[in-house]
C-alpha cells in the first residue's frame, strides 16, 4: 500500500508541476505579447515629419521607430527586435525570453522559452472600423 501511495504522490506532484508551470508560461507569453504590442505602438508614434510636411503619405521614420520600440522593450527588461515594412506604415515587434519554472526544475526542466509579437499600423482619418463593424 505504501508503494502505491508513493507512486501516486509522485504522479500528482508531476501533474501539479505541469499545471503550475504551463500556466506560468502562458502568463509570460501574454506579457510578451502585450509588451511587443506596446513597443509597436511606441514605434508607430515616430512619424516622419519630412514626408508629412511636404504633403506626402503618412509614414513612420524607420530608424526612430526602431529606436523607440527598442527603448520601450529595454525599459521593461525584455529582449526583442523591431522592423518597419517597406511602405513605412507598419511596425512589427518581436519579444523573446524565458520563463523560469517553479516545480518542473525537479525533473530537469528549469526554463521554457517565451515568444511574443505585436504590430501597429498607421491609419489616417478613420471615421469607422475598417471591417465595416
Amino acid at each position: 500500500m505504501s508503494i502505491f501511495v508513493a507512486l501516486c504522490a509522485v504522479g500528482l506532484l508531476a501533474v501539479l508541476g505541469i499545471v503550475i508551470d504551463c500556466g506560468g508560461r502562458l502568463r509570460a507569453i501574454e506579457r510578451a505579447d502585450a509588451l511587443a504590442q506596446e513597443a509597436a505602438r511606441a514605434g508607430g508614434q515616430q512619424i516622419d515629419p519630412a514626408s508629412t510636411m511636404s504633403g506626402g503619405p503618412l509614414t513612420v521614420d524607420p530608424e526612430a521607430a526602431r529606436r523607440a520600440a527598442k527603448a520601450y522593450l529595454t525599459a521593461n527588461g525584455v529582449r526583442g527586435s523591431a522592423s518597419v515594412d517597406a511602405a513605412g506604415r507598419t511596425i512589427h515587434v518581436t519579444v523573446d525570453g524565458t520563463y523560469d519554472t517553479a516545480l518542473l526544475g525537479v525533473i530537469g526542466i528549469g526554463s521554457m522559452t517565451v515568444h511574443g509579437e505585436g504590430s501597429a499600423s498607421l491609419v489616417h482619418g478613420v471615421g469607422e472600423a475598417e471591417n465595416g463593424g
